[in-house]
């Protein structure tokens, strides 16, 4: 027994070495995140940018840059809450998906069954019914929009559940059922009034009790909090005008349209709702959902039939294939004044989330840059002693290669050297490695970890850094 107790605690210890050492240092990577979306917040003119990073169950890091309100100079703020328009979308299939686990639907339900009120003409009589299934998947046929001009300024008129209703006879499919890809708000609208028919109480209501509450989603809203506008809720932008400005969007509320563009949120919350679907799919145990249902949801049921695109739609999500082959699960938003995302890697177990108030902008670019980033980290992290960590750490900074290009940021990556020129629309791909070879003295490492060309640092007679020379030209170390 004396034996056994010792080889299991020699076990143990073994086990929690391999979890320490195993577990990857990110902090390098994600100064060089924030440096990077720092620069492109400036360069892109953006007022400001929320991000957030998950892994499974765990924040690997969050960040907030530039002005959620400009005009009274209030910084943002990770907690910063956004519209996040049609990622409401997802909220509302959680919703229909959870009455189909309780037997109160069923995915091939005729929506004319279900909601009294709808009255779209069907203008093709050789057409197949409309869904649930296919309000999911963006392939009812049906318009995108109710029949009300809502997205357009400066007051955007969204119509009420009544006022939808009411029109719904005014208005025509305009494709077969299962034929085409047609992206609909009335769709998901429609859903949601299937949520309240099916439950028996407001979507409102039926959203918060069941999914809002139990996931402690506290910053995540069926409407734009009007008494947190300016504060912690950002004051929404334009696009850029030709004379480089962005306007001030007017304040909204969805209304009617709330279950398909509602919804307020911030990064910190969605990263709560990406880390509950990691949790889910990894159980067997029902929370919100079942397992199997969620798997359901995130599996491919509609793709485009000239098979061209790079995406297709499960239950509610949209679905894409990565550069490494990895399947990508979430969805964006785009509402007056906000554009957001949540993205999701199934097989990595990382998410991603952005927010930015202002319009004619990708937040897709940002995740794509922050996930390129951190892709660098090799998986075997070699010590760096405190030693060489403070001579390497000198080197750090901006510097001016003008007028070629705007600046380059030179970081610690590893043991070594890393510079990045800013902007970058690819940063992952646009890093470049330095190994250290004596004094002030780096050569660049290639791809096939052959050593390049000489970066070499220049100091002042003070000892102090100013320049660095590459290629036998120059580039000055600015003050910051």
């Amino acid at each position: 027994m004396k034996k056994f107790y010792v080889a299991a605690l020699l076990l143990l210890s073994i086990s929690s070495s391999f979890s320490q050492t195993d577990k990857k240092d990110y902090s390098e990577a994600f100064k060089l995140v924030e440096v990077w979306l720092d620069a492109q917040k400036d360069f892109d003119n953006l007022p400001s940018l929320t991000a957030i990073v998950i892994e499974d169950q765990d924040v690997l890091w969050s960040g907030a840059f530039g002005l959620s309100y400009v005009e009274k100079q209030i910084k943002a703020e990770p907690s910063t809450r956004c519209s996040i328009c049609s990622i409401s979308k997802l909220f509302t299939s959680v919703a229909v998906m959870k009455l189909y686990d309780e037997g109160k639907l069923r995915l091939d339900d005729k929506v004319s069954d279900l909601l009294p009120a709808y009255k779209v003409e069907q203008q093709y009589p050789e057409s197949g019914p409309i869904t649930v299934r296919t309000l999911l998947t963006h392939s009812s046929g049906l318009p995108r929009e109710a029949a009300y001009p809502y997205w357009t300024g400066p007051d955007f008129p969204f119509p009420t559940k009544a006022q939808i209703d009411s029109k719904l006879s005014e208005q025509e499919t305009l494709y077969p059922a299962s034929t085409y890809f047609q992206y609909s708000n009335l769709g998901f609208t429609l859903l949601g009034e299937i949520v309240e028919e099916r439950s028996g109480m407001p979507y409102d209501e039926y959203v918060e009790q069941n999914i809002l509450i139990p996931l402690g989603l506290t910053n995540t809203q069926t409407t734009l909090p009007e008494q947190l506008y300016g504060n912690e809720l950002a004051v929404g932008y334009s696009a850029i005008s030709r004379q480089g400005k962005r306007e001030q969007v007017n304040f909204f509320q969805a209304n009617g349209i709330t279950p398909a563009a509602g919804f307020s949120s911030n990064v910190l919350d969605l990263g709560k709702f990406a880390s509950w679907q990691f949790r889910l799919r990894d159980t067997t145990v029902t929370e919100i959902l079942k397992p199997s249902t969620l798997k359901y949801m995130q599996n491919i049921h509609w793709i485009n039939p000239k098979w061209g695109t790079t995406w297709a739609w499960g239950l509610g999500f949209i679905i894409s294939k990565g550069t490494n082959g990895n399947t990508w699960v979430g969805h964006n938003g785009i509402c007056p004044g906000y554009k957001t995302t949540l993205n999701i890697d199934l097989d990595s177990k990382r998410a991603y989330s952005v927010m930015i108030n202002a319009n004619g902008v990708n937040p897709e670019k940002y995740v794509n840059g922050i996930d390129g980033i951190i892709k660098n980290v090799s998986k075997a992290q070699p010590a760096t002693d405190k030693a060489t960590q403070k001579k390497l750490s000198e080197f750090v900074g901006y510097y001016s290669p003008l007028p070629w290009s705007s600046e380059v940021y030179i970081s610690t990556w590893n043991g070594k050297l890393v510079s990045l020129g800013l902007p970058s629309e690819k940063p992952g791909s646009a890093m470049t490695f330095y190994k250290h070879i004596q004094g002030d003295t780096f050569r660049r490492i290639r791809d096939n970890k052959e050593l390049g060309e000489t970066l070499t640092f220049i100091r002042d007679t003070n000892g102090t850094i100013t320049k660095y020379k590459s290629h036998g030209n120059y580039a000055q170390k600015l003050e910051r």
